[in-house]
């Protein structure tokens, strides 16, 4: 499991997490909503070492990631894939490089092996025979595909997803999100989504967190969740500027 607290990091001159607890269960899918620039993001960049926390722990089973060495935190790195936001794919490469980058950097999985798994990866979200196109050629959702592939290719126990659904469509969305939960149960991983889409939330989600000023103000399953009580939830479905959360200009990219 992953667990963190009192997780503190200042970017800005601002506090973007302040204190934030919260853990991670084994083989759950666990989402992370809030608005932009409340740092959902760089939740997610502290838990893969992308980025050092300013204080608290990140306990990853059972080792503490955040005063590791290089060489120690790549080896926890191994074992957690990540869906960057707008899928991160390299435009120079072919679908098959983008996909096999991480087994090339993390493992030592021979030229062969690294070419078969790709081909599987790619069949396994529905991409077979795409292995030698550039990324601009394929649709959106296509390219997310591709950005999944590479996030599950090296078999981790984690996987992170950044905005996996912002700037899809309804119905690309529902596909992309029945992708993973096809995977969540063929991979046997623990899930971690950060979002503001509540419809991906519902669909995917195990549990649900909420996300502001720097710490997690609700967590709750899924149904709990849609039925809670707490003003920042009601707040938050709703979308009433009238509640305890203010409106943020962050941009989510960063934060």
């Amino acid at each position: 499991m992953i667990r963190v607290r009192g997780l503190k990091k200042h970017l800005a001159g601002k506090w973007v997490l302040n204190g934030l607890d919260i853990d991670i269960m084994d083989r759950e899918i666990f989402t992370l909503l809030g608005g932009s620039g409340e740092g959902k993001s760089v939740f997610l960049k502290n838990l893969t070492g992308l980025m050092k926390p300013d204080g608290g722990t990140i306990n990853i089973d059972g080792t503490e990631i955040t005063e590791l060495s290089a060489k120690k935190l790549h080896k926890i790195q191994t074992q957690i894939g990540m869906m960057f936001q707008g899928g991160a794919l390299f435009d120079s490469m072919t679908v098959g490089d983008n996909v096999a980058f991480g087994m090339r950097r993390l493992t030592d999985y021979s030229r062969e092996k690294i070419s078969r798994m790709v081909k599987k990866y790619l069949e396994m979200v529905g991409l077979d025979g795409t292995e030698d196109k550039l990324p601009e050629s394929l649709s959106i959702g296509m390219r997310r595909r591709v950005a999944l592939a590479r996030a599950i290719a090296t078999r981790p126990r984690y996987i992170l997803y950044d905005e996996p659904t912002t700037g899809l469509d309804p119905i690309t969305t529902d596909v992309v999100c029945d992708l993973f939960l096809e995977l969540q149960k063929e991979l046997d991983v623990t899930s971690v989504i950060v979002t503001h889409d509540l419809k991906t939330a519902y669909k995917v989600s195990s549990r649900i967190g909420l996300l502001y000023e720097g710490k997690i103000v609700a967590a709750y399953d899924t149904e709990s969740f849609r039925k809670s009580d707490n003003p920042y939830v009601k707040q938050f479905i709703r979308g009433n500027r009238n509640g305890p959360m203010k409106a943020k200009n962050g941009q989510e990219s960063v934060l």
